[in-house]
């Protein structure tokens, strides 16, 4: 190895972990934004949580193992993040309309699990579905299609 490539090494080594960020994707960038709704609101919910994992496994279709690990690496992924662009765009490149409205579905979903709709909720949903490009009709129809029966 030359003194170059000890150099690099050396520097790869000691960057900022902020700096050596992986890249995106897809499965990462869905659980994110679940995981947006169900820290919304700052309460924990186990319902919610319980929620999400089941979300998760039915639209990505993985293991129990590998959405632990995902949703370990979204909740991680969401403290960091200052921003959803790069979430959003990921899914807007790689979802059509149709998908992208079944995941505003399951924004209320997770919105809803606890019984009650928080303000901070919706705003966050309502806030990712303009950014996902979602209908404001689609918006509604999927809220009142999530609510509870009372």
């Amino acid at each position: 190895m030359s003194i170059a490539g000890i150099q690099q090494f050396f520097q790869r080594m000691l960057e900022p972990p902020q700096l050596q960020r992986r890249q995106v994707t897809l499965e990462l960038a869905v659980a994110a934004l679940l995981c947006e709704i169900m820290r919304a609101d700052y309460e924990h919910d186990p319902l919610e949580k319980a929620l999400l994992r089941e979300l998760l496994t039915a639209r990505l279709h993985v293991s129990a193992e590998e959405v632990e690990e995902l949703m370990a690496l979204a909740e991680a992924e969401v403290e960091q993040a200052v921003d959803h662009y790069e979430f959003v765009s990921l899914i807007r490149e790689q979802y059509g309309y149709e998908d992208r409205v079944a995941l505003v579905a399951q924004m209320w979903q997770l919105a809803f699990a606890d019984g009650e709709l928080d303000a901070l909720e919706e705003h966050r949903v309502r806030r990712l579905a303009d950014l996902l490009y979602v209908s404001h009709s689609d918006f509604i129809r999927t809220k009142l299609e999530a609510m509870p029966v009372r």
